[in-house]
């Protein structure tokens, strides 16, 4: 592996800072919009407790093995795989991780930008007053009118792709690193402001226990296969991204305790979300269970009932616009990354990719108005791509990286990598991520195409 190759990207300029990318990367709409969702949807503590198995179980040891081929790479997804292919002598199709990872998360970054665009019309609904006094019928009627309008959902749409793009051409230091220097102290600080007035909500015991009392007779096969699903697909993993923030890695940092703290993290910003919003529902008399609409259609009711609603709604959007932008930058990041590697530029390369993912995305747009009665397959355009993404290449993704590091890499070069201190933990970990990991991924891909 070439030496100029190694360091074309830039490395990051401390371990936290990496912590930051990554979990800026993990914490995204996922956290904020579905995590409370579906566990509404599946029974709440139960489902919650299984979350985190999960997590420990299925995310930790896969996340661990992508940042690991990363560092070890030092290139972009695509190039890093098929160089650790041929070191390896492991069969050629593993040179695809790569690039199933970039296609995936390009696929991936052209529906993401078009919800993302939602939560930047709620910004400004919130802000105007629009949910003040709002009854059930209005937010429903408010929301149906935005997925209706596609000269809005294309805006809107152009406006986060742009602010995806302006800071992934500024590189690893001026763009991708400032930016989570900033947004993701941003975000913590809003989440413990929302958090506190949650608090202070007559809901906040009832919230509390919804999300933190085990009862077992609310725990499906189906729940836990969404917790293992929900848990692994959370850490951004088998689309790339997490692999290239970690070719800008450290040389010397300790992977384990790294990827924990994003783990922990990223966990965190959940549970929080819940407590923020749950809460709220309660304290209102509304329902949990409310599926995707939970954070665009019933939770503006919640705001426009509450004193100083519209301040409080403006900041949670906000917070989500964030978590949103921080995780895009990183989906765009693999593409991006190779592009680079070919000869691009850094400016041409992100305008490629961004273009290129805005035009896919003008699909995703036209699959809520103009296309919604145009079906095939899975469903919309929008359902297709988000199928083929979340039930096919993340898992297949997931599931080859875990076995590519635990059944084809030494023992020798991956402890060299890894830098675990401790001989029993490394064990545990190389166990899990042999064994464990792959059987739980594959079982999450079986039971997504069925």
């Amino acid at each position: 592996m070439s030496a100029d190759k190694r360091g074309m990207h830039g490395i990051w300029g401390s371990r936290w800072t990496f912590i930051l990318a990554a979990t800026g990367s993990a914490v995204g709409l996922g956290n904020i919009w579905k995590f409370p969702y579906i566990t509404g949807e599946n029974g709440g503590g139960a489902f919650v407790l299984m979350y985190l198995v999960c997590i420990l179980v299925a995310g930790v040891p896969v996340m661990m093995a992508e940042v690991l081929l990363g560092r070890k790479g030092r290139m972009s997804p695509i190039h890093t795989m098929q160089a650790m292919a041929r070191e390896n002598k492991a069969p050629a199709f593993f040179s695809g991780i790569g690039w199933m990872g970039a296609v995936s998360g390009f696929f991936i970054l052209s529906f993401y930008s078009v919800i993302a665009g939602w939560t930047l019309a709620y910004v400004g609904k919130m802000a105007s007053g629009e949910f003040l006094g709002a009854t059930a019928e209005v937010a429903k009627t408010s929301f149906g009118s935005l997925l209706s309008d596609p000269w809005m959902l294309l805006g809107l749409h152009t406006l986060f792709m742009l602010m995806t793009g302006f800071v992934i051409a500024r590189g690893v230091k001026h763009g991708l690193e400032d930016s989570v220097r900033l947004l993701m102290p941003l975000l913590f600080l809003m989440l413990i402001l929302l958090l506190g007035y949650s608090i202070t909500t007559p809901g906040f015991t009832q919230g509390w226990n919804f999300l933190f009392t085990f009862d077992a007779d609310k725990l499906t096969t189906e729940s836990i296969v969404v917790a293992l699903g929900h848990s692994f697909f959370t850490l951004s993993l088998g689309m790339g991204a997490i692999m290239a923030y970690g070719a800008y890695m450290p040389a010397q940092a300790s992977l384990g305790k790294t990827i924990l703290a994003v783990a922990f993290l990223d966990t965190l910003v959940a549970l929080v979300a819940g407590l923020i919003i749950f809460p709220i529902v309660f304290s209102h008399g509304l329902e949990p269970a409310s599926g995707p609409g939970l954070m665009f259609q019933t939770l503006p009711i919640a705001f426009g009932a509450l004193p100083g609603g519209a301040f409080i709604g403006t900041v949670f959007f906000v917070l989500v616009v964030i978590a949103a932008w921080s995780s895009a930058i990183s989906i765009a990041e693999p593409a991006v990354a190779w592009a680079v590697e070919k000869g691009f530029s850094r400016f041409r390369a992100t305008f490629g990719v961004c273009f290129l993912a805005w035009l896919l995305g003008i699909g995703s747009v036209l699959s809520f108005n103009q296309w919604a009665e145009f079906k095939f397959l899975r469903g919309t355009f929008f359902d297709n791509l988000d199928f083929i993404t979340a039930n096919v290449m993340m898992p297949l993704g997931g599931v080859l990286i875990a076995i590519f590091v635990g059944w084809f890499m030494t023992r020798e070069s991956v402890a060299a990598e890894a830098r675990v201190k401790s001989p029993v933990l490394f064990n545990i970990w190389r166990f899990m991520v042999r064994y464990i990991s792959p059987i739980a991924i594959f079982y999450i891909f079986i039971e997504g195409l069925s």
